[in-house]
């Protein structure tokens, strides 16, 4: 009787604990919509925007950006000061004495010494490792270590180490070397734990903008390192994501983690170990996950979230529509916050109460272009037209950019004709890239600018009637076939070229654009951080994400100057050459800047930064009427004050 009845406990023990696992959380002070589920907490690795998003919750660096400054100024963090050196490539930072880890240990300057060693590990496979490489040393070690493991990987599978006691021993041997490497040539060390000198291979404007950036963030050393462990095969390194889940992450910042569940929810709560606490507005974060577009609509219109941080449904166009009708309704009102250069989400707060008004649209730190395929060759071996940049040019010159951001996208976003998105980076103005058929003033110039690109293709020795049909490649999510539709029709209207559209998978679509297996296809980029080389190195020879294989030395040596270059004025001026460079020989083709699109009732709360750089400190979140303190109005000055 007992041996029967110890199957029925055990299921009943099973779904007790099932049922105690799975009752909802309590309701969050503030709750949001990360647009997609979180991949990895791994700050090291990480690069999606949700990933990066929660992690400046849950973490923090040296250094921060003030969001609500429009020169997005850098403010003291995990480090209270700072110096730099003379010549402008040692920084020394100060880290606070009241820094702590959520588990109350010290938050030491070795903990980024560790941190920064990860990320220039080949084993760790940063998609950020080159930023790294500015740090003296960095790109020596990373290069070394990697040479280092290709030639253990080939002695064991030459049979030259066959043991497991072998290859454990050559394994810990060059990890140890490894280490001995990165403590005598990279710069970057903790003279005490509360200093940390980072020493740079040449003066970098934007240094401290990026100790500001998650990857620059710390890990916890002593957990990640219970996770971590040698592979027997290749020598690496490698380390299990376990210590990024609740209830073992250990963190720095304003949150801690304490619920992933993953495809349902996350649960963030404040961390009382934080050296600044005491400003926190909110006790807790909810993120619950909604992946379909409409679904996360109607969440937010019922009250079930307070902010949706990317609305892609496909009637955003229409809720634009009905916020524009508002505007008129209440026109002089408007017209008068308008004048004062309030931020817009200010504007809203002032205007009457309206279920109308909870759609945001904000310019973002990215654009939206199409890449032309610059080998020589394509894929097949066929001479490639796109390698001649006239031809390039042509086809920029018939795009209608005005008929695509206003019929199509109908969102608010403005056309561009420049790669860096205009107004985002403080001191830099992009030079006007290759005028299109949507500049011009009337109809006969538009006539002129279309002659004007069919005699570019025949000065390249293109006949129109006879070009090889043009393959634009996209893919199925984002609403990228209307975008490429309306391109396709202005080649074949303007230029006489055949035009095929093909749709691929997003994988297959990456690997292909990577690859360069493509003529024309779409491409995207947002800033990573406030400096111009954030969208130029795009187009640096053999870069990582120059899908376009454009390569040119001058334009090479313009990026090499502009980083040698002390004189901030100057230096922007070179760097301003640059992008007129890949603008002019139309190396790709931009359409439009981004819009980010957010619901949010302004009257509700504050906290939220219109900043084309679209990044957010959710931490900063003020609840109106919530009773837990004085409500602050965290929004962006008016231009100019």
């Amino acid at each position: 009787m007992v041996r029967l009845l110890v199957p029925f406990l055990v299921l009943a023990l099973a779904v007790a604990a099932s049922v105690l696992s799975d009752r909802p959380t309590p309701k969050a002070d503030f709750t949001f919509i990360n647009k997609n589920d979180v991949t990895t907490l791994d700050l090291q690795r990480m690069s999606w925007m949700q990933d990066l998003r929660v992690t400046r919750l849950l973490y923090e660096g040296l250094v921060r950006n003030n969001l609500f400054t429009w020169e997005y100024t850098i403010e003291p963090a995990v480090a209270d000061r700072w110096e730099i050196s003379a010549d402008r490539k040692t920084y020394t930072f100060h880290i606070r004495d009241e820094a702590r880890w959520s588990n109350g240990e010290r938050v030491r300057a070795s903990d980024f010494v560790y941190s920064w060693r990860r990320a220039l590990l080949p084993e760790t496979a940063s998609d950020y490792s080159g930023q790294f490489m500015l740090i003296k040393g960095g790109r020596a070690f990373f290069e070394g270590r990697q040479k280092k493991l290709d030639e253990f990987a080939k002695r064991v599978s030459g049979g030259e180490i066959l043991s497991v006691a072998g290859r454990l021993a050559a394994a810990q041997a060059l990890w140890d070397e490894s280490l001995r490497e990165f403590d005598k040539t990279v710069g970057v060390r903790a003279t005490d734990d509360s200093t940390l000198v980072v020493e740079l291979e040449r003066p970098t404007p934007y240094f401290l903008d990026l100790c500001a950036f998650p990857v620059f963030f710390p890990v916890y050393p002593p957990l990640v390192r219970q996770y971590e462990h040698l592979n027997l095969d290749t020598g690496m390194m490698e380390c299990e994501q376990g210590w990024t889940k609740p209830p073992v992450c250990v963190s720095n910042g304003p949150m801690e983690l304490k619920v992933w569940r993953f495809k349902r929810d996350m649960r963030l709560e404040k961390n009382p170990m934080w050296w600044n606490t005491a400003s926190l507005k909110i006790d807790s974060i909810g993120i619950p996950s909604i992946e379909d577009p409409n679904a996360s609509v109607m969440a937010f219109r019922t009250r079930a979230v307070d902010w949706v941080s990317d609305v892609v449904a496909r009637y955003n166009g229409e809720m634009l529509a009905e916020k524009k009708r508002f505007y008129r309704e209440h026109q002089g009102e408007y017209d008068a916050l308008v004048a004062q250069g309030l931020d817009p989400v200010e504007i809203d707060r002032r205007l009457p109460p309206d279920a109308r008004k909870n759609i945001h649209v904000f310019p973002a730190f990215g654009t939206y272009f199409l890449n032309f395929n610059c080998s020589k060759k394509l894929p097949d071996g066929r001479e490639n037209p796109f390698f001649d940049p006239r031809v390039r040019r042509a086809f920029t010159m018939v795009v209608d950019k005005k008929t695509i951001t206003e019929e199509v996208r109908r969102l608010d976003e403005p056309e561009s004709h420049t790669l860096i998105p205009p107004g985002s980076i403080a001191g830099y103005t992009s030079p006007m890239g290759v005028r299109c058929i949507s500049d011009a003033k009337d109809e006969a110039e538009r006539r002129e600018i279309i002659a004007e690109a069919r005699q570019l293709l025949i000065d390249a020795g293109q006949d129109p009637k006879r070009f090889i049909t043009v393959d634009m490649l996209f893919t199925k999510d984002g609403g990228h076939d209307v975008i490429f539709e309306a391109v396709a029709k202005n080649w074949r209207e303007h230029l006489g070229v055949p035009v095929t559209l093909t749709q691929k998978e997003i994988k297959v679509f990456r690997d292909d654009s990577k690859n360069h297996n493509f003529m024309v296809c779409r491409g995207s980029w947002y800033g990573d951080y406030g400096d111009p080389t954030t969208f130029l190195d795009l187009n640096r020879t053999g870069d990582g994400n120059n899908d376009r294989n454009y390569s040119s030395a001058a334009y090479d040596t313009l990026l090499e100057e502009g980083s040698l270059e002390a004189d901030p004025a100057k230096r922007m001026e070179i760097l301003k050459s640059a992008e007129k460079m890949v603008l002019d020989e139309a190396v790709l083709l931009p359409l439009f800047t981004y819009a980010q699109i957010y619901c949010f009732d302004a009257n509700k709360f504050t906290g939220i930064s219109s900043h084309p750089r679209s990044d957010q400190a959710l931490y900063q979140v003020d609840v109106f009427g919530d009773g837990k303190g004085t409500d602050r109005p965290l929004m962006l000055p008016a231009r100019g004050r």
